[in-house]
């Protein structure tokens, strides 16, 4: 199981060289979330050359979507929004991918090999197949059970929250979508889940007990973590890739309250950085202090 990420910006998080073989040209990825035990990875990987790679394989459950640039898979072509899913040992088609292209990647039960041929291997489910989807040409699907509904001027419920289905096993529940929450959306509760939850922040933004989240943040919550107080942007709401390994059951805690209170000693807008009594020195995150160039490693 990959440990609890809780929260973190991406410009944090250092580049490494991709995870990828058999392929021509070079990319590199910051992880997001690891699993040393089977390698399982979630990851931000950008492609600094062309590149490309046969058809072939994976010995892990694999996705991406595509944030910017493009991806031309078989005879479909993705540009933002666009999102292929391949389980273990399913046929991949042939790839290409243009120099500046950035993506999320996510990769499940397994490690980065990757076999090359035109065949499924052996021992593949029957209803599994590789998956490609426009989530651009989607409509977004009104959740209207199990979250919290607004009201218009006359008084008439309607919903806050919307989701575009990218992937889901059939057989174990996993799946992947899209969340969209309107502008001011609100849940008051705790919540936990008996599956792990992960979440990548692609527009606006979003505050609950553990921080506040805005595009490029992230998450990975194993199962039964308990957060809420969930509250979307009030101008742009907030759009985030989610990911469950199972069905996603909201177990609620009402009447409850996460709340942290003090008094500033040595930091704020009228402190200097550093001032006594200072037990530790201040650190500034570079998620908040002037970043360096985006090729910074």
């Amino acid at each position: 199981m990959r440990p609890h990420v809780e929260l973190i910006d991406e410009k944090d998080l250092i580049w490494h060289p991709a995870e990828f073989v058999e392929c021509t040209g070079t990319a590199r990825q910051k992880h997001l979330a690891y699993d040393e035990e089977d390698a399982s990875l979630s990851a931000k990987i950008i492609f600094d050359t062309d590149w490309s790679r046969p058809g072939g394989s994976h010995s892990a459950e694999t996705e991406w979507f595509v944030l910017s640039g493009e991806v031309r898979v078989g005879d479909e072509t993705l540009t933002e929004g666009g999102y292929w899913q391949a389980p273990i040992g399913v046929h991949t088609p042939p790839i290409e991918v243009a120099a500046g292209t950035e993506i999320l990647f996510f990769r499940e039960y397994g490690d980065w090999s990757f076999e090359l041929g035109d065949e499924d291997r052996p021992g593949v489910r029957e209803d599994q197949k590789f998956t490609v989807v426009h989530s651009a040409q989607m409509d977004w699907v009104p959740v209207e059970i199990g979250s919290p509904m607004r009201f218009d001027l006359g008084g008439t419920p309607v919903p806050g929250l919307f989701i575009k289905m990218l992937h889901r096993d059939e057989q174990t529940g996993f799946y992947t979508r899209l969340i969209k929450a309107e502008p001011g959306w609100h849940e008051h509760p705790l919540a936990h889940h008996p599956v792990y939850e992960e979440a990548y922040t692609l527009e606006g933004g979003f505050e609950y007990n553990w921080g506040t989240m805005w595009p490029g943040t992230y998450f990975f919550r194993p199962a039964l973590i308990r957060h809420g107080d969930f509250t979307a942007g009030t101008e742009e709401g907030c759009t985030w890739l989610l990911r469950c390994d199972g069905d996603l059951v909201d177990w609620y805690t009402d009447n409850a309250r996460v709340e942290m209170t003090g008094d500033a000693v040595n930091w704020g807008p009228d402190l200097p950085h550093t001032i006594e009594p200072a037990l530790v020195m201040p650190v500034r995150s570079r998620s908040i202090a002037d970043m360096p160039d985006p090729n910074y490693q």
